[in-house]
């Protein structure tokens, strides 16, 4: 996950899904990235970057209107955090940090 956000700096990204949200194809292990996965990720391009959706390439072509809808109110929920409530939801599990660059 961590590579994909820093393909995603870089300009690496499958799709602007609108709303925040962006689309981006990863590899799995044993198939890379063309029978993988497309994870959806909630983000400003500045420092935060929520991975929120993830499904297989061959299990599901994309997300529906009402998913995507979905996905972008979530979006604006995070991406409205501050920094105390993105610790608190760290603390208590309701987030997972999974890399950081300080």
């Amino acid at each position: 996950m961590c590579l994909a956000v820093s393909e995603m700096v870089s300009g690496l990204v499958a799709a602007n899904l609108g709303g925040d949200v962006l689309k981006k194809r990863v590899a799995l292990p044993g198939r890379g990235k063309r029978g993988g996965a497309c994870t959806l990720v909630a983000t400003c391009r500045t420092s935060r970057w929520f991975f929120v959706f993830g499904f297989d390439k061959n299990e599901k072509a994309s997300v529906s209107r009402t998913e995507l809808e979905a996905l972008q109110w979530l979006a604006i929920q995070l991406l409205d955090l501050s920094v105390a409530q993105l610790e608190v939801a760290a603390q208590d599990g309701s987030l997972q940090e999974i890399c950081h660059e300080h």
